[in-house]
């Protein structure tokens, strides 16, 4: 099929050699324009789906916006049979979303209604979810809640961080997406409308969501701190300047004492309820570290307190 690609992320660039590789024609790829990138922001960094495109020597475009007549004029020049998008970062208009002419499909990163929205990966495991999946839904002008063609269940790990969730999920997605455009080749892919029920909204994180709450129960912290880690990453303040220290993983540990306790010379933390043990951290500027080699450079005594 003459396929249009709307990425921008990693996350994305696995669907797109996917399709490249079961022999559609990409006839455009469309995604961010290239940002400032450097110590000085001089140098301008293509998004990683356009740095592939042009391996894969595909055309790319990177419009500022997709409305007007103009910007839906010379999409549907591209005489694309679907559009299929992934984290674009873009709203698609009505005039973009009616070109193609099987419509837009986009893979979106959980278990849809629950977790519409820009953060479903770090929602689903701040949450506690212990299963979430991938699905490839019908785009329409409603925050995802285009009717669903496919869906792929994933289980979520107890200590499983949203860095290796994306990792996982990007790949299957991936291959859901071959499948279903696969399907609809064919004239067999189905769509099931979304229930009107069970509808949860995973909002873009927030700087004063990062903060990690030492009164908060153990399994909440860990849920936190696994769901916010790689990026943007759970932090407490450390040391008379009150540095970030972020929290990349972490674990459910036994003890209990006011919160925010250092228990033992592990860095296991007295939480609200029973305690986490912090495994792996991360100061500003530094590589990720053990908490034993962290514990090497900074004084975090037994029986002292974290704010």
């Amino acid at each position: 099929m003459r396929i249009v690609f709307m990425g921008t992320p990693d996350f994305a660039v696995p669907t797109l050699s996917e399709i490249v590789g079961r022999g559609h024609e990409v006839v455009a790829v469309y995604t961010r324009a290239p940002a400032p990138a450097g110590r000085r922001g001089l140098d301008l960094t293509p998004s990683p789906v356009h740095a592939v495109a042009e391996r894969f020597g595909l055309p790319v475009f990177t419009p500022k916006s997709l409305k007007g007549e103009e910007a839906a004029e010379a999409f549907r020049a591209h005489e694309a049979d679907v559009a299929v998008v992934v984290a674009y970062g873009l709203i698609l208009p009505q005039s973009i979303l009616d070109a193609p002419r099987l419509g837009c499909l986009n893979l979106h990163g959980s278990l849809l209604p629950r977790w519409r929205g820009a953060a479903p990966i770090q929602r689903a495991i701040t949450a506690g979810d212990r299963e979430t999946g991938v699905a490839v839904m019908q785009m329409e002008a409603g925050l995802d809640t285009g009717p669903v063609g496919l869906v792929e269940r994933i289980p979520i790990g107890p200590d499983m961080t949203a860095g290796e969730l994306h990792d996982r999920m990007m790949v299957i997605g991936a291959d859901l997406m071959g499948r279903a455009l696969a399907a609809l080749e064919r004239g067999g892919l189905a769509f099931t409308p979304q229930p009107a029920t069970g509808v949860e909204y995973a909002a873009k994180i927030e700087k004063a969501e990062t903060r990690i709450d030492w009164s908060k129960p153990a399994q909440e912290v860990h849920d936190r701190i696994r769901g916010l880690s790689p990026f943007p990453g759970a932090w407490f303040p450390l040391g008379p300047e009150e540095a970030r220290v972020k929290v990349l993983r972490s674990t459910l540990a036994e003890g209990s004492a006011a919160p925010g306790t250092v228990l033992d010379d592990r860095l296991t933390i007295a939480c609200g309820a029973g305690a986490v043990r912090l495994v792996e951290l991360q100061k500003a500027g530094k590589q990720p570290m053990g908490a034993e080699t962290f514990l090497r450079g900074n004084a975090v005594p037994p029986g002292s307190r974290l704010a």
